[in-house]
């Protein structure tokens, strides 16, 4: 694979039929780090996270109130409220990913999104995850990587998912009335968002870390708020915080409120298992789902020298020789393959129901993996017989829509510059239909891999 195709597909999220291959394709990844828009034109016209937890605040406060058997209706209707969010927001995020002017860093909004991963099959965040990526992970993708996480797990779709909103230290205020200590949120930051997994850390860390989160929750979580929280998303409340100093690695940290679980979390991000986690996942993502390990040391060299910032690691992912290897070695997954093929075919949005079930028929609806440790980026899991099968059929219902506007012959060596087997070419050639020739381009091996 050439330099302009690397750059457009590895990096990118595909070429377009318009795209010229560019001529310094590290200069054009760069230049994309200086032009970002964080909330583009797609995301705008959507509720945004204030108005979303005011929303979950007047159910809650309704549930309340209302005799039981109107409660469950009223759940009903916001799940029902929700689900519209939820298919609009599908919709705002594959519009954005079809018409980006800086797709490299549109792909590292997926993959934070992903790292971070929230679940729709938690039903009471249906209409939270479209903002959840809007507004915690979108502003922060090119700073630092501790305001990234501290943005994504104080945003009330996380705080909901992992049941620490409610959250209650025996030995606080609330401890008689409140539902007990939980230790999903303490256990995923250590597992998943920083130090990974097998990094030393015990479940005497987890439940000292959870017992230092107590009392991060929602804002007007369990109160009255008159119906608005005046924009705020999170809130700490002293009464569900479990009192006295906690222990977490072999470090004390004085009972500070809030404040205790922020110098936590400090210091995980500055820890070298941290640095090696992120680093390894990166480089997982965008080349190898073997990468180096001197590579992936050097990057994570890079993380911990500057305190986390995101800016720095990606330029030295982008000037590393390894990131260039001309091998295809990632096998797309389907949110890859379904928006690479729509921009080769010039798509430029798609309608919010039909993007959100195109994801659940091939296997990766948006935002609801089955764990919190997000989908898998490596080959075994998306290239099973079954699942090529449904990327043939999604590629023959794709050509067919898109009729005599494309010219398979013409497009592949436009959207797989300087990539195009002639294997692939002849097949194209020969084909007996347009339409079989177009889906054929879509579930070629060069088209599979990036």
């Amino acid at each position: 694979m050439t330099s302009p195709a690397l750059a457009l597909n590895r990096f990118g999220l595909g070429a377009r039929p318009d795209d010229a291959p560019p001529a310094g394709p590290q200069r054009w990844l760069l230049a994309q780090l200086d032009s970002y828009e964080p909330l583009p034109a797609a995301w705008k016209a959507l509720p945004r996270t204030p108005a979303l937890v005011d929303v979950w605040n007047n159910m809650q406060r309704s549930v309340r109130q209302a005799p039981e058997g109107q409660r469950s209706g009223i759940r009903e209707g916001y799940l029902r409220d929700g689900s519209k969010d939820y298919q609009a927001a599908v919709g705002a995020r594959t519009t954005s990913a079809l018409q980006t002017a800086t797709p490299f860093v549109e792909r590292l909004v997926h993959f934070w999104s992903n790292h971070f991963a929230v679940s729709v099959d938690k039903l009471l965040i249906v209409g939270l995850a479209g903002s959840y990526e809007a507004d915690a992970i979108r502003p922060h993708v090119l700073g630092r990587f501790e305001d990234l996480l501290l943005a994504v797990v104080r945003h009330p779709a996380m705080l909901l998912y992992l049941d620490q909103a409610q959250s209650t230290g025996p030995g606080s205020m609330m401890g008689s009335r409140g539902r007990g200590l939980n230790e999903n949120l303490a256990r995923e930051i250590l597992e998943l968002h920083t130090l990974g997994v097998r990094s030393g850390y015990t479940q005497e860390d987890v439940k000292e870390f959870a017992r230092a989160l107590t009392g991060w929750t929602l804002p007007g979580d369990g109160g009255n708020t008159g119906g608005t929280t005046g924009g705020a998303t999170f809130r700490f409340a002293p009464a569900l915080h479990e009192p006295g100093t906690r222990t977490v690695l072999g470090k004390t940290y004085a009972d500070a409120g809030e404040a205790q679980a922020r110098a936590v979390i400090h210091d995980l991000v500055a820890a070298p298992a941290t640095a090696l986690h992120v680093a390894r996942k990166l480089a997982r993502h965008f080349v190898a789902d073997d990468p180096p390990a001197a590579w992936v040391q050097r990057l994570a060299d890079t993380f911990a020298r500057t305190g986390g910032d995101l800016l720095s690691v990606y330029r030295d992912l982008i000037a590393s020789p390894e990131a260039w290897d001309p091998a295809a070695a990632k096998f797309k997954s389907p949110w890859d393959w379904s928006i690479s093929s729509l921009r080769a075919l010039g798509r430029r949005s798609m309608a919010p129901m039909q993007a959100a079930n195109l994801m659940t028929q091939l296997g990766q609806p948006v935002w609801r993996p089955g764990s919190p440790a997000g989908y898998s980026d490596t080959a075994a899991t998306w290239a099973a017989p079954d699942a090529l099968m449904r990327r043939v059929e999604v590629a023959q219902r794709l050509a067919q829509e898109a009729g005599d506007a494309a010219d398979a012959r013409s497009l592949a060596p436009r959207v797989l510059p300087g990539t195009l087997t002639e294997a692939t070419a002849t097949a194209i050639a020969r084909a007996d239909s347009g339409g079989t020739a177009l889906a054929l381009l879509l579930v070629s091996p060069e088209f599979l891999r990036r």
